[in-house]
C-alpha cells in the first residue's frame, strides 16, 4: 500500500532530517526533548497548512510513528480492524485479539466534535474492552472519560506521551527488550 503524499508529513519528516539536535536526543532516549523541539520549531507552520484538528493529527500520528520506530517499540499503524480504522496499535492486533489488556489503541481523531470523539472512543470499546488501554491524541484539551495528550505549544501533555507508552509496555511485559529503562 503506497503512503498518500501529505505536505504536513513531509514538512515534518524534512525538518526531522535537517536537524542538526534530533539525532542526538534520539540516541540519549530524551524523547521528550524531541517532541518539544518539533512542536517549538514546526506548529505554527503546520496549523497553517490544513484545518488545525487535521493538520494536529496529521503532526502527532508522524511524531508517533517517528518515535515509536526509534524507541524499537512495537506497533502497527493506519489499519484496519474488524471494519474500524485504528490509528495506532501497540503491540499489534494479534495481540488485541489474544490479551486485550496487554493492546494499547491510540485515537488520534482529527475533530474536536466532542460527539464525533466519543463515537470513535465507542467504536473502539467494541474491539478493546479495558477502556483504561484506549488513549486520545487531541489538538485542545476537551473532556472526555479516556486518557488524552494535547499536542499544542500550551499544553505539555503530548511530551510525555513516549514514555507513557514505554511504561505501558514495559509494566504489560509486552516490551521483551526493554528499551528504555522507566
Amino acid at each position: 500500500m503506497d503512503e498518500e503524499v501529505n505536505p504536513i508529513k513531509d514538512y515534518l519528516f524534512d525538518y526531522i532530517k535537517n536537524s542538526q539536535t534530533i539525532p542526538e536526543l534520539i540516541t540519549e532516549k530524551k524523547f521528550d526533548l524531541v517532541i518539544s523541539e518539533i512542536i517549538e520549531n514546526c506548529y505554527d507552520k503546520i496549523t497553517t497548512m490544513d484545518e488545525k484538528d487535521l493538520a494536529v493529527g496529521v503532526l502527532a500520528t508522524g511524531i508517533l510513528h517517528y518515535l515509536l520506530t526509534n524507541a524499537l517499540l512495537t506497533s502497527q499503524r493506519k489499519i484496519e480492524y474488524d471494519g474500524i480504522e485504528l490509528d495506532i496499535v501497540i503491540p499489534d492486533v494479534k495481540t488485541l485479539e489474544k490479551d486485550p489488556k496487554m493492546t494499547l489503541l491510540i485515537c488520534i481523531p482529527k475533530s474536536l466534535n466532542k460527539q464525533v470523539i466519543e463515537e470513535k472512543i465507542t467504536q473502539l470499546e467494541r474491539i478493546q474492552p479495558n477502556k483504561e488501554n484506549i488513549w486520545v491524541v487531541l489538538s485542545e484539551d476537551i473532556s472526555i472519560k479516556n486518557k488524552t495528550f494535547v499536542l499544542s505549544k500550551e499544553n505539555p501533555s503530548f511530551l510525555k506521551i513516549i514514555f507513557e507508552i514505554a511504561q505501558f509496555s514495559n509494566v504489560g511485559g509486552a516490551n521483551k527488550f526493554k528499551i528504555l529503562r522507566i
